[in-house]
Order: structure tokens, then C-alpha cells, then sequence
């Protein structure tokens, strides 16, 4: 088949680049191996699909720990608030939530793929189900892809095949053998955003869900504290998942026995001076009762155990007997639940990839290759991740809208 642009992959940035690059008057085929484009899109944000940050782009670059100067051109031409923009444009209300998280109003993931796989069709864009092989390059310029059922020949080939999480939506890092062929480095490519193993009692707890903790993720190398936030976390068989973890996972770094500490604050709303009275309260309305069963009213039952093996409190001590001393480390237990980290679940387990192509071998305004011409990687695919919040989107549409805007 004879066509002007092939996109690799029918993902966010596939379908973006596909629908702006169509509008732009390009003939443009996305090859894509799932039977449904924006598989991933629908699983985001819990089904939701949170669309981007309602912030300006230095937020979006404080947001992106690796290769944030790279994105700062195509941020600038294509923000938050010109993705908003586009959704809108495609008839999709959008809403803002806490941390300025960007929404449908009808809480739908797939309202906004649906809008996109619409919104391509509608421009002439060919979607069609196949699997890219290999690049043809001739003379150091693209001119066409493999695939398994034939050849596409055309000017420019955009890989935009995600990394490698998740891969039952598709994402099975095949993008990556595509850049190595092209003679492009890949870094090395793990988990972002993913659940944490801990080690300790975490499975004594598991499925106990907590609406509002705090957690710190201390460098046991440094003493310093790298990640400090409060909200929603989630006790597994293995340790921890949940909004707070994948964000914390984000900032730790070659982890090894000892190299970092969650500690939990459960009653983040009390102060020890307050979360004492509060003991105080609970142990004067039943002075005669076991110490052991003596919590119900202040902590989840399923985390009492550990709290009370944390404490050294003899679980069959009557309240009234418990000295201030004893509350002290009660207390502690209650605001710093302590784990020490084993390590971050597998690359498949996680919301996107940290590695990828080399952003010094990309053009950071065009998205294309400095090594074969008509060549494009956007996406996932790049070395370039961020923190939870809409800003692993932003980083799609943006790349995407470079793309396309320079073929």
C-alpha cells in the first residue's frame, strides 16, 4: 500500500498524531496489532481517563523527573490547556478534580477514545489491524513498514508504540526493536508508577483500603525524604498499591535491602498531642478492656494486629494498666507504621515505562530521528516519564501534536 504517513501503534499519541496530522491534509494509516485502538487509554485513571493537568507547562515539567528540557518545546505549543481545547472541540466536557486533574464529566474513559478513533475516521484516517515487522530506511530515509500482511510505503513512519506496561492493552515494547533496527539507543526500561513490595506484616492488612494516610518514602543512603504526600493507599499480599504508592514508586531509584522506608502516618488529621487524648478517650470509656481489643473505634480492624505488635503492648493488658510510656510508643506505631522496601513490582504491573529511546538522538521540536529522516517516536516509546496527575497524557498529545505538525 502506497501512503503518506504510517503511525505505528493506535495509542494516545498514535491516535493524536493520526487525527492532527489528518486535519493538516496528510494521507495517514495507523497500524494497529489490537483489535480496538486506545485499549490503555480505557484503563486510565480507573477507567475515568484523566486527560491531562489543568496547569501551566513549567507544572507539567516540574512533573517529568527524567528529560523534563526535552519536552519543553513541544510542551509549549501543545499544553494543558490546548488539550482541553482539542476534547472540547470533539464535544467532550471535561472537569476539574483535586491536584487540578483533568476529567470527562461523564467519568468515561471511553468518551475520549471513542472521541479520537471518531474523530481520526472522520478525517480519513485508515485504521487498519496489523503488526509492524521491521522499518524499510534506504539511504538513511525511511520509505515504508513491514508488516505481517505486506508493505506500507510512505514518507514518514511514526513509531508510537507505548513501552512496555500493561501489555494485554497492547504495549509489548516492540516500538523498542523498531529504534534499535533504526540504530537508536533504548535505555534501559522499567516500571513507573507501579505497586511496591515492602517487607513485613503488609499481608496480615491485605485489602484494607485507606482513604486518607500520609506516607514519606525515606533514602536509607542519604537519610533524606523523596517523596512525602497524603491521600489513598491500599495494603496488598505483597506489600502496597494504590494512587500514593505509584506516585511514591516514581522516585526511588536502584533499590536494593535497606536502600529505602515507607512509614505511614494512619491518623494524619492528629497530632501526637491530640491522637493522645483521643486514646486517652476511647481507653476511659472502657478502663477493664483487654488492650487488645481496646482500638476498634480509632483504627481499621484489619491493621490492629500490627499496630499492637508494633506498640510492645501485651495485647491482653487492661487499658487502665498502659502507662504514658507505653501510649508514647503506641503513638509512634499509629503515626510511623514503618516497612523497609523490597522492591517495585514488574514492568507489567505498572501505569507506564521508564526508559525507553534516547531523547538525545530525537529532534525535541519535530519528534523526529536525528539518525534516519522521515523517521518519528512519540509517546511512551521516548525516554521521558512523568508523575501521576495527567501529565503521562500530556506528554502523549504533546509529542503527538509535534509530530504532526512537522511532516
Amino acid at each position: 500500500m502506497q501512503t503518506e504517513i504510517v503511525i505505528i501503534g493506535g495509542g494516545a499519541a498514535g491516535m493524536m498524531c493520526a487525527v492532527q496530522a489528518a486535519w493538516l491534509g496528510h494521507d495517514v494509516v495507523v497500524v494497529e496489532h489490537e483489535s480496538q485502538p486506545c485499549r490503555k487509554l480505557n484503563i486510565t485513571g480507573k477507567g475515568r481517563c484523566n486527560v491531562t493537568n489543568n496547569c501551566d507547562v513549567q507544572t507539567v515539567m516540574a512533573n517529568i523527573p527524567r528529560n523534563a528540557k526535552f519536552m519543553f518545546s513541544a510542551l509549549s505549543r501543545f499544553a494543558p490547556e490546548d488539550t482541553m481545547a482539542f476534547f472540547e472541540t470533539l464535544g467532550i466536557e471535561l472537569k476539574t478534580e483535586r491536584g487540578n486533574r483533568v476529567f470527562p464529566v461523564s467519568d468515561k474513559a471511553q468518551d475520549i477514545s471513542g472521541a479520537l478513533i471518531n474523530a481520526a475516521k472522520d478525517a480519513g484516517v485508515r485504521i487498519v489491524r496489523d503488526e509492524a515487522v521491521s522499518l524499510i530506511i534506504e539511504n538513511g530515509t525511511v520509505a515504508g513498514v513491514k508488516t505481517k500482511k505486506g508493505e506500507y510505503l510512505c514518507k514518514c513512519a511514526v513509531v508510537a508504540c507505548g513501552g512496555l506496561s500493561y501489555p494485554k492493552t497492547g504495549s509489548t515494547g516492540d516500538g523498542y526493536k523498531l529504534a534499535r533496527q533504526a540504530g537508536h539507543t533504548v535505555t534501559e526500561c522499567k516500571g513507573s508508577l507501579v505497586p511496591v513490595e515492602l517487607y513485613g506484616e503488609c499481608a496480615q492488612a491485605m485489602g484494607l483500603s485507606l482513604k486518607n494516610c500520609g506516607l514519606t518514602v525515606t533514602d536509607c543512603r542519604t537519610g533524606k525524604a523523596v517523596f512525602s504526600q497524603q491521600g489513598e493507599m491500599l495494603f496488598t499480599h505483597f506489600g502496597m498499591s494504590g494512587p500514593l504508592v505509584l506516585s511514591a514508586s516514581a522516585h526511588m531509584h536502584e533499590i536494593q535491602k535497606g536502600s529505602y522506608t515507607f512509614s505511614i502516618d494512619l491518623k494524619p488529621a492528629l497530632d501526637e498531642k491530640k491522637l493522645d487524648e483521643r486514646i486517652l478517650r476511647d481507653f476511659g470509656d472502657v478502663p477493664n478492656r483487654d488492650f487488645g481489643n481496646s482500638l476498634g473505634r480509632l483504627l481499621p480492624a484489619s491493621i490492629i494486629p500490627v499496630i499492637i505488635k508494633r506498640s510492645g503492648i501485651s495485647p491482653a493488658k487492661k487499658v487502665n494498666q498502659i502507662t504514658r510510656e507505653e501510649r508514647n510508643k503506641l503513638i509512634a506505631a499509629i503515626k510511623r507504621l514503618t516497612f523497609d522496601v523490597k522492591g517495585l513490582r514488574p514492568v507489567e504491573e505498572a501505569i507506564i515505562t521508564r526508559g525507553g529511546v534516547d531523547c538525545s538522538e530525537v529532534s525535541p521540536k519535530t519528534m523526529e530521528s536525528k539518525l534516519v529522516s522521515g523517521l518519528y517516536f512519540i509517546g511512551e516509546v521516548l525516554d521521558v516519564d512523568a508523575y501521576t496527575g495527567g501529565f503521562n497524557l500530556q506528554i502523549a498529545w504533546a509529542t503527538a501534536y509535534a509530530a504532526a505538525n512537522s511532516f
